[in-house]
């Protein structure tokens, strides 16, 4: 096992505690890891995450903006926005407009790793 593979379940792990509803971003999951500085590679956990063995909701994962920064990587142009607007978050140019409201951050909401 590369240890990629382990920073990535752990981020896998986190991505499927966050509700239905609210997002977090690549810098807030970094940083409850122990790894602040690591929010790229959160980034690219989530580029992999279709390959792991359970469901992970990548798409409540976005930039430290609101940005949809991962969109090119579901299916469909729209996916990633559709289900998020789905669960509640008002999406317009790529960004969600309700970003503070609808924020999860893990340091907050699961303690320490």
């Amino acid at each position: 096992m590369k240890s990629s593979d382990s920073f990535f379940s752990r981020v896998y792990e986190v991505v499927m505690k966050i509700p239905p509803g609210r997002v977090t971003s690549y810098g807030a999951i970094a940083k409850y890891l122990g790894a602040p500085g690591a929010a790229r590679m959160v980034g690219w956990a989530m580029n992999q995450s279709h390959t792991h063995h359970e469901f992970v909701p990548a798409h409540r994962v976005v930039n430290r903006n609101g940005m949809l920064t991962g969109k090119h990587h579901f299916e469909g142009i729209h996916l990633m926005q559709e289900l998020l607007e789905n669960e509640g978050a008002l999406v317009r140019e790529n960004r969600i407009l309700n970003f503070q409201e609808i924020f999860w951050d893990p340091v907050l909401e699961l303690g320490l790793w």
